[in-house]
């Protein structure tokens, strides 16, 4: 089987379509196409400050969740606030996420994500203070401290502004320290739970028949089953340790198998037609009707001495021209044919996305046709 595909977008379809070698086939290693279950991410979260924003904090008027926050802080760290407002803008309230990755360990580090909450104008330059980021237990697992490195800026005078990309959210590179660990352990588990990421059941059968291969002759017996198109659980053999056969399993190569699908993003004008999209038998007629309307009115000025006025007579010109209205049989049996047949009519990625409509509305593609 040959990996084809055609992605076109505003250009001539031939001339971005490219075709792989055809010795080589549609073949993954079990860990490219599948994820382990307990291997999952985790999603953190927190709330936190950032301090030492210059000028373009939260207005605390506005923005009352802050300077509470900041009494609390404050207490916590032994100042009386008592008996008195703040006006500094170099505050902001964020929220901070980042993820967990599996298997992580205390002491490694992970990147968080800060957005501003409040009325913040900028981040840049801000610092975030010690904040706790917690799991959907409510147990905390890591406590994220840094410099925000924002990338969009802002700049204003009394007349004008400029703001380049997002200023009010930024990253803090490995700001975050792991303090828990996961409370499961992979080696606890009893079994191995592959999760196509692309769920078909053609694949889930391959890679169980694949596994089982590999472990009739490493173990004696079968081992894997697929439970449906997106699972496939292999049981752990009793003298194997479960590390070491999820590293033999991961490398083992399996030929995927995909539904045929067009993809179509009329926005951009983009196409991404699949390598076993086929087309029934039709014909296709596709022509384009230019409507041209000029106006040049023309000034008529009176005769000398007369009693007239000047006046302004209208003259209009309408041309109508059409094109490429050539009608071309389709039958593609596979990519190339039918890229060639819609290159015979000699349309824009524009006219194709009309034409691969009305071909699924006349029930000749045989594939399934996504429109985002």
């Amino acid at each position: 089987m040959m990996k084809r595909l055609l992605v076109a977008a505003g250009l001539s379809v031939l001339s971005i379509l490219t075709f792989a070698d055809p010795a080589l086939s549609d073949a993954a290693r079990i860990k490219d196409i599948a994820s382990l279950q307990a291997g999952r991410d985790n999603q953190l979260i927190g709330y936190g400050l950032i301090v030492g924003l210059q000028g373009s904090g939260d207005s605390l008027r506005s923005s009352p969740f802050t300077e509470q926050s900041m009494r609390a802080m404050l207490q916590n760290l032994g100042i009386s606030t008592q008996g008195g407002q703040s006006s500094a803008k170099n505050t902001a309230a964020v929220m901070v996420t980042s993820t967990l990755p599996p298997f992580a360990s205390p002491g490694s580090r992970l990147d968080v994500t800060v957005s501003s909450l409040g009325d913040a104008t900028s981040l840049r330059g801000g610092t975030l203070i010690m904040t706790s980021l917690t799991g959907a237990d409510g147990q905390i697992y890591a406590v994220a401290q840094g410099s925000v490195i924002v990338s969009g800026f802002s700049a204003q005078g009394q007349a004008a502004s400029v703001t380049e990309g997002i200023t009010t959210a930024g990253r803090v590179p490995n700001g975050a320290i792991i303090e828990r660990e996961l409370p499961s352990k992979f080696k606890d588990s009893v079994n191995l739970v592959l999760q196509l990421r692309n769920p078909d059941f053609s694949t889930a059968v391959r890679i169980a028949d694949l596994v089982n291969n590999f472990a009739a002759q490493r173990y004696g017996g079968p081992i894997a089953e697929p439970r449906d198109s997106q699972e496939v659980i292999v049981q752990k053999p009793k003298t194997a340790d479960l590390t070491r056969l999820m590293a033999e399993i991961e490398n083992l190569v399996v030929d995927t198998d995909t539904p045929a699908k067009v993809v179509v993003n009329e926005r951009t004008g983009t196409i991404v037609i699949g390598a076993d999209v086929k087309v029934s038998r039709v014909a296709v007629s596709y022509g384009t009707l230019t409507v041209q309307v000029n106006e040049t009115p023309q000034i008529v000025q009176p005769e000398p001495f007369s009693n007239g006025v000047t006046a302004v007579q209208p003259q209009t010109d309408i041309s109508v021209s059409k094109s490429g209205s050539n009608v071309a049989i389709l039958n593609g049996p596979d990519l190339r044919s039918l890229v060639a047949g819609l290159n015979s009519i000699g349309v824009k990625p524009d006219g194709i996305i009309a034409i691969l409509q009305g071909i699924k509305s006349a029930g000749a593609l045989q594939a399934e046709l996504v429109i985002q």
